[in-house]
C-alpha cells in the first residue's frame, strides 16, 4: 500500500476521532446550565445537543477553510503528513487527560498549539503563516473576555427587566426558554468546533495531493459532523458537573443568559471564520453572569484552575505534538 495513501487514511482516521472526542469533551459545556437547572434531563439534552450539533456542522466551512491556510501552507510543508498526524495525537492526548480530570479545556487550543508545535519541530518558527496564526490566537484570547462581559451585561439587562416579577414563576418560564437557549447553544457549538476536523482533514488531503484547493469536501463535512454527533452522544458527566455546578450555583435565569451570551459570541466567529474555543467562551459567560448576579457566588477557586489550564494547554499541546513529530519520524522516515 502507498505510504502517502495509508497516512493520509490514518489522519482522517485520527481527524474524526478527534472530532468524537471532541463531541463529548466540548459539547457538555453546551448544555450544563440546561442539566443542571433541571430544564433537561441529562438523556434529552444529550440527543438535542447531537442533533443540533450534527445540524450547526452541516451548515458552514468558513473556519475549516481558516485552518487549512492560516496556520502553515500545505503545499510547502516539510513531511506535511506527519506533521498533521503528530498534532492529532497530541491533541488527542490532551483532550482525553482533560476529560479525565474533568477539566473544561479547550479542543481549540489544543489542536493549533499541535499544529505549530509539530511544524515548528519540522521546519522551524519560519513555517508558521504568522498573519493568520496570530489572528487565530488573538480570536482565542478576545472571545472568553468578550463572552465575561457580555454575559455580565445580558444578566444586568434580564435582572433590570424582571426584578419585580415573582421568582418561582419566572423561574419556571426560564427553564422553558433554557430549552431553546440549550439547542442554539448546541448548535453553534457544532458550526465551529466540527469545522476543526474538517479543516485538519482538507489541510491533509491538500498536502499530499489529493486536493488542490481549500474548499472542503462533501463527504468530509459529512463525516465530521456525523463523528461530532456521535461524541455527543456519549455525554461527558464530569464537565458537565463542572461547568454546570462548579463555578456558581446556576439558576434557569442564570443558564439563559450565559446560553444567549455564549452562542453569540461563538457564532459571529463562526461568520467571520475563525475558530475560538467554546469551552472558554461558556464558561467565560457563565463567570460574566455570575459576577453580575453576586461576586461572591462565583467559584472563583474553580475559575483559577480553569485559567491555568487554559493558559498551559497551548504550550503543553505543542510540546507534545513536538515529540509525538519526532517520534513518528524515526519510525516512518
Amino acid at each position: 500500500m502507498d505510504s502517502i495513501f495509508l497516512i493520509t487514511v490514518l489522519i482522517v482516521i485520527f481527524a474524526l476521532t478527534f472530532d468524537f472526542i471532541n463531541g463529548f469533551h466540548d459539547t457538555a459545556n453546551a448544555i450544563a446550565t440546561s442539566v443542571s437547572t433541571k430544564a433537561l434531563r441529562p438523556r434529552h439534552a444529550i440527543i438535542l445537543a447531537a442533533v443540533m450539533n450534527f445540524v450547526g456542522a452541516m451548515t458552514f466551512t468558513g473556519v475549516a477553510k481558516t485552518i487549512t491556510k492560516d496556520i502553515v501552507d500545505p503545499f510547502t510543508l516539510p513531511n506535511g503528513s506527519l506533521v498533521i498526524l503528530a498534532a492529532l495525537i497530541a491533541a488527542i492526548t490532551w483532550n482525553l487527560i482533560t476529560w479525565y480530570y474533568g477539566i473544561p479545556s479547550s479542543s481549540s487550543h489544543a489542536l493549533i498549539g499541535s499544529i505549530a508545535g509539530a511544524a515548528i519541530v519540522a521546519a522551524g518558527f519560519s513555517e508558521l503563516q504568522w498573519g493568520g496564526f496570530l489572528n487565530i490566537l488573538a480570536a482565542l484570547i478576545i472571545s472568553p473576555i468578550l463572552a465575561f462581559v457580555a454575559g455580565y451585561i445580558v444578566y444586568t439587562i434580564i435582572k433590570t427587566i424582571f426584578r419585580n416579577a415573582n421568582l418561582a414563576k419566572t423561574n419556571r418560564n426560564f427553564r422553558i426558554v433554557q430549552i431553546a437557549t440549550a439547542a442554539v447553544q448546541s448548535y453553534s457549538h457544532g458550526t465551529n468546533d466540527a469545522q476543526k476536523a474538517m479543516g485538519i482533514i482538507t489541510l491533509a488531503l491538500m498536502a499530499n495531493g489529493y486536493l488542490s484547493t481549500h474548499e472542503v469536501p462533501f463527504w468530509v463535512q459529512l463525516a465530521c459532523a456525523t463523528a461530532m454527533g456521535l461524541g455527543t452522544s456519549v455525554g461527558g458527566w464530569k464537565i458537565i458537573k463542572t461547568v454546570g455546578g462548579k463555578i456558581m450555583k446556576i439558576r434557569p435565569v442564570n443558564g439563559v443568559a450565559a446560553d444567549i451570551t455564549g452562542a453569540s459570541v461563538i457564532f459571529g466567529a463562526t461568520l467571520i471564520h475563525l475558530p475560538v474555543s467554546t469551552t472558554h467562551v461558556i464558561s467565560s459567560s457563565i463567570m460574566g453572569v455570575g459576577t453580575a448576579h453576586r461576586v461572591k457566588g462565583v467559584n472563583w477557586g474553580t475559575a483559577k484552575n480553569m485559567l491555568i489550564t487554559w493558559v498551559i494547554t497551548l504550550p503543553i499541546s505543542a510540546t507534545l505534538a513536538g515529540l509525538a513529530y519526532v517520534i513518528l519520524s524515526f519510525f516512518m522516515s
